[in-house]
């Protein structure tokens, strides 16, 4: 039920690296939220056409998605993390990094032929 998605203007690294970025954010997505990593989802998408404070410099959207609530204190540690790990791979500035934090009702999160609430 949770998901990480990144998406990028750059391009791509190896696909051997961007495996292991997505092997770690699903395993820090588990431990922040408290969620088991059997249900964590991770997405990565690059060479995105974006632009961020009017240029298209390197840049990254991330979107982070729960079922339940995600607390002001987990938001924080999860974008200092997070945004420490992708901007490591990526080389894209932490500055230039956006975070989307959004809970999801579990009628509203479907899996399995069935949802989670």
């Amino acid at each position: 039920m949770p998901l990480i998605k990144v998406q990028t203007s750059v391009s791509a690294p190896e696909k051997t690296e961007i495996e292991s970025m997505l092997k770690s954010l699903s395993a820090k997505l588990a431990q922040h939220t408290g969620k088991p990593e059997s249900y964590v989802m991770t997405a990565f998408e690059s060479e995105v056409a974006m632009t961020f404070a009017g240029n298209t410099e390197p840049v990254c959207y991330v979107e982070i998605k729960s079922v339940g609530t995600m607390k002001p204190e987990q938001t924080k540690a999860m974008s200092a993390d997070f945004c420490e790990t992708i901007s490591q791979l990526l080389s894209v500035p932490k500055n230039r990094i956006y975070i989307e934090f959004a809970d999801a009702k579990g009628s509203m999160w479907g899996w399995n032929s069935t949802t989670f609430g």
